[in-house]
């Protein structure tokens, strides 16, 4: 849609929205928290029950952190600048994480999921930053779908708390608390590559292939063991995997000639 490459007005429009989403994640969360807790505790995982507490307090610190990040991206959409749009992508994205975990733990219980709004506005706010920004298809749908490494990955480090706490203490259990900031530095990193693709950064693919690595060494161990211990496929394994995946893919020359493409290209 190259009508929306460069449409501050929209920005501007967009980074309300953004902030505004940003206050929804802190009331949404403030008032599911507590209940999700009890449910857990009522449906003996009081180990969930921690982790919700734990997880779902941070993922309010970004996400309300997120929306006062979209008041900066305002300031640079009002001003024009040409760096409003990749800021608010980033800030985007961080509202996707805050809506999209916390669906999770109260689905598993019966209880409403109301943090999808948050999800399907942050959804909507990454693709029109992305829009005005005048990013190509390819590059959109390889940020996207390396986004889903981002989600997996910081999932495997919230699988990590629980499962810490339910393994019996040893060396099994020790695998989970030593994996499990890997896993959320590996998500950190990933986002940090999303960034740097969109915006053609000269060292995106050498923090591209760290992002992976970082996911596999976080990932596969735990899910190796996990497979090992309980017989079955491991959740923990998606991320690593699809890690590997976007890894072999970022190698490949096809890959190759599609970045240096896009670094060759204007932008706006």
């Amino acid at each position: 849609m190259k009508n929306l490459k460069d449409n501050h007005k929209l920005g501007v429009i967009l980074s309300v929205v953004g902030i505004l989403t940003g206050l929804l994640v802190l009331f949404i969360l403030a008032g599911i928290y507590q209940t999700n807790i009890d449910g857990k505790i009522a449906g003996e995982r009081p180990d969930e029950a921690i982790t919700v507490q734990v997880v779902f307090a941070l993922l309010s610190w970004i996400g309300v952190s997120a929306g006062a990040l979209w008041v900066a991206v305002l300031y640079g959409f009002i001003n024009k600048t040409n760096w409003a749009w990749s800021i608010g992508a980033v800030a985007a994205a961080i509202q996707l994480l805050s809506g999209f975990f916390p669906m999770i733990p109260p689905a598993s219980i019966g209880l409403p999921i109301p943090t999808i709004w948050v999800f399907l506005i942050a959804f909507v706010l990454w693709f029109g930053m992305l829009l005005i920004g005048g990013v190509d298809k390819k590059i959109i749908i390889f940020a996207f779908i390396s986004g889903l490494a981002y989600v997996l990955t910081f999932i495997d480090g919230v699988g990590a708390i629980s499962r810490y706490q339910t393994e019996t203490k040893g060396f099994i259990a020790s695998m989970y608390a030593m994996s499990q900031m890997v896993n959320w530095w590996g998500a950190v990193v990933w986002a940090v590559f999303i960034y740097a693709l969109l915006t053609k950064k000269a060292w995106m693919v050498p923090v591209g292939v760290f992002a992976a690595a970082m996911s596999m060494f976080g990932g596969f161990p735990v899910g190796v063991t996990d497979v090992v211990n309980k017989g079955r496929f491991s959740m923990f394994l998606v991320a690593p995997l699809m890690s590997t995946g976007l890894l072999i893919y970022m190698l490949m020359p096809g890959t190759t000639k599609m970045i240096e493409d896009w670094q060759n290209k204007e932008i706006g």
